[in-house]
């Protein structure tokens, strides 16, 4: 298996199959434009991977009807151009290697991954076609910057955002973000068996909610969410944290899936001038790639923290446990806190699989230092619910919420969520949007209701405690214990 960079000379491969992962577009596609240059025959394919899929809980994930709605778009790209796309079914790493001698090719190209299990695959992918005489070839493409491209100047991966982001912009060059597109030597070529994707139920999954959500998967929706933001960017610094206004990108689910290439959303980045002004919109949002990119690097190269904390003495914190921490993380994933922020932020979640930014840190914050739950509990929920799960991104966000990730907020930083709420959504207009039961509260109210007298409720047809949950926790008193649950971490040094 290897990182591999061609001369610029001919081909050399007769036959290559481009394995599509987590990359599903025909353009900007970085080992499918190498694999057009390299070889004189393409074959595509995308595997359904029985690992993954067979742990799925739900039957209508919405995260497999995304991906094969965009596979039925990359495949249609795909017959244009006088190819197509083979959609199996199986273990990736039994079916990869079968395909390859079936198909007699030379070579499999893919685009690196950087989740530890995807590494596992890749390598035993990658020694059963070397003993069959063949190679795997991984090239990057999920990032701008990677591997040993950001380093600080001992030789090792930066631990701390700031640091690691200035030397990311000082290393870019234009060649990074530049779409990858050269001229093409070889043809696409239509393997057999190649009769389109299959249907949901042949998968063994029903119909979500995905396209009644106004979610446009594939290729042409990843398009659509770059112009409509392409349109907005200027005043991404000064309304992105405010979860009730259309600030963001949207973008997520497509750099997830690949269905927009981060080239792509860097170019958009840069001709907006986040280069030429570090203080603008742009530059705001460019900072975000690069967190992007900071956790694929630390997904990367420190992979425990795909299970466990990044600082090893946080591992060593007593969570709640029992039936009380038991029906306070049921309160949590149900959005039945009685903190109408939080509460709003989980329906959000649960009912469309996406989370505003803002909300994702101040739903964390309060499951591990308001309710006192292990962070990993939280993490694995955003993994089942979130549309653009991603495990760098997801491991990255809720270690920094614990403070037990790296360069995360101090571990004495909690979050109020009252406080939050009257910053963020001071009109309550995000609230009120998911918990319809406090329509009629007041503003100077609608952050913390139960502070309404019973008279005040009953003008306002609200029971705190019946129509809308009373506070599960006192928050003053739940960030004493969480000082004191900390204070091992404290006495360790390494606070």
């Amino acid at each position: 298996m290897s990182l591999t960079h061609f001369p610029p000379s001919f081909p050399t491969y007769d036959a290559v199959l481009v394995w599509f992962r987590r990359d599903l577009r025909d353009h900007d596609h970085t080992a499918l434009n190498e694999a057009l240059r390299r070889a004189r025959r393409v074959y595509c394919v995308f595997v359904f991977d029985r690992q993954i899929l067979d742990t799925l809980i739900d039957q209508a994930d919405r995260r497999v009807e995304f991906i094969r709605l965009s596979l039925c778009e990359l495949d249609t790209a795909l017959r244009v151009r006088g190819g197509a796309l083979l959609v199996l079914y199986a273990n990736a790493t039994e079916a990869i290697p079968r395909l390859a001698t079936e198909l007699a090719v030379s070579a499999v190209f893919a685009n690196r991954d950087y989740e530890p299990l995807a590494k596992t695959r890749d390598a035993r992918v990658a020694a059963e076609l070397c003993r069959q005489g063949c190679e795997l070839v991984l090239f990057k493409d999920q990032v701008l910057l990677d591997g040993e491209e950001v380093l600080n100047g001992a030789g090792q991966p930066y631990t701390v955002f700031t640091p690691y982001k200035k030397a990311w912009l000082k290393r870019l060059t234009d060649d990074d973000w530049s779409s990858c597109a050269t001229a093409a030597h070889g043809r696409l070529t239509v393997a057999p068996c190649s009769d389109g994707v299959p249907t949901l139920s042949t998968l063994g999954f029903a119909g979500s909610d995905l396209l009644s959500l106004g979610i446009r998967p594939g290729m042409s929706g990843g398009a659509e969410r770059l112009a409509a933001f392409r349109a907005r960017i200027a005043d991404y610094r000064q309304r992105r944290d405010f979860p009730a206004m259309q600030a963001g990108s949207h973008l997520s689910v497509h750099l997830r899936f690949g269905t927009v290439s981060i080239r792509e959303a860097a170019t958009l980045a840069i001709d907006a001038g986040a280069l030429r002004e570090p203080e603008g919109s742009a530059a705001a949002w460019l900072g975000e790639l690069i967190w992007r990119e900071f956790f694929f690097m630390i997904v990367d190269r420190f992979p425990w923290v795909a299970e466990r904390a990044f600082k090893p003495a946080y591992d060593a914190i007593g969570w709640s446990s029992g039936a009380e921490a038991d029906a306070l993380f049921e309160a949590w994933t149900k959005g039945q806190t009685g903190f109408p922020l939080v509460d709003a932020a989980m329906t959000q979640l649960n009912r469309t699989g996406y989370m505003h930014n803002r909300l994702r840190m101040v739903v964390a914050s309060f499951l591990c230092k308001d309710l006192g739950v292990d962070w990993r509990r939280g993490e694995a929920y955003f993994a089942r619910q979130l549309l653009d799960f991603d495990l760098a991104a997801n491991s990255g966000g809720w270690q920094w919420a614990a403070s037990s990730g790296c360069d995360a907020q101090p571990y004495f930083r909690i979050f109020n969520p009252v406080t939050q709420s009257m910053r963020f959504d001071p009109q309550g207009v995000f609230i009120r949007r998911y918990l319809p039961a406090l329509n009629s509260v007041p503003d100077r109210h609608i952050h913390a209701p139960w502070l309404m007298s019973t008279a005040e409720q009953a003008a306002c047809g609200v029971c705190i405690g019946r129509q809308t949950p009373a506070p599960v926790v006192d928050h003053a008193t739940a960030r004493q214990r969480t000082l004191l649950r900390y204070a091992v971490v404290k006495q360790r040094g390494e606070c």
